[in-house]
């Protein structure tokens, strides 16, 4: 197999020519997905909140207190995301959510889940050896860190509240926006940390 042929977006594009051809896809109907899951629907959506807990501390204490309701305050809420908690890192506490029974995430916030949030391992071994998942992703903590796990379910799903980085009290709600990553609304990574976007397991 050619490097080209094995590459994914070319194998995409070719599956999805085929199935619009057989008339088994609306390419209208793929776009409202991809503009739903691309500007609607997301990690962006997650950062949004973030960024206004850092830079609104009366949005923020509604948020502690009554996520669900401070999310829905900006707009995303729906399915994956009726039942929200928002969870704190600081200084002496660092958060981190799995699903260990399947793969429970807020979709509204975070969008669709990524692959090694689903796998065995992670959802094994966030919760025996958290402190050597994180390792994996880049993420070394002091042992004066307490790790907090929190395993999200049907009923409720968690979203970690990352530090503010240090030296960004001069930016614009909309500049930390473009700081917030995925990975630490999951807390798998701390924001400034050069990690990578997932572990090998």
């Amino acid at each position: 197999m050619s490097k080209q042929s094995a590459d994914p977006a070319v194998r995409t594009r070719a599956l999805e020519s085929i199935l619009v051809e057989k008339g088994l896809l609306d390419p209208k109907a793929l776009d409202v997905l991809v503009e739903l899951y691309e500007h609607k629907v997301g990690p962006r959506n997650g950062a949004k909140v973030v960024a206004r807990a850092w830079t609104d501390p009366d949005y923020k204490q509604r948020l502690l207190s009554d996520a669900t309701t401070a999310i829905k305050e900006m707009g995303f809420s729906g399915l994956q995301g009726e039942d929200m908690v928002v969870v704190e890192n600081t200084p002496e506490v660092h958060n981190l959510v799995v699903c260990t029974l399947c793969s429970c995430y807020p979709w509204p916030t975070l969008g669709l889940p990524p692959i090694w949030y689903k796998s065995a391992p992670y959802r094994a071994r966030a919760v025996s050896d958290p402190r050597g998942v994180l390792k994996e992703f880049g993420t070394e903590l002091s042992e004066n860190v307490e790790v907090r796990v929190w395993d999200t379910t049907a009923e409720l799903r968690y979203l970690v509240l990352p530090e503010r980085p240090a030296g960004t009290e001069d930016l614009s709600e909309e500049q930390l926006v473009d700081l917030v990553t995925r990975d630490s609304m999951i807390g798998v990574t701390t924001l400034g940390s050069s990690a990578p976007a997932a572990p090998s397991h």
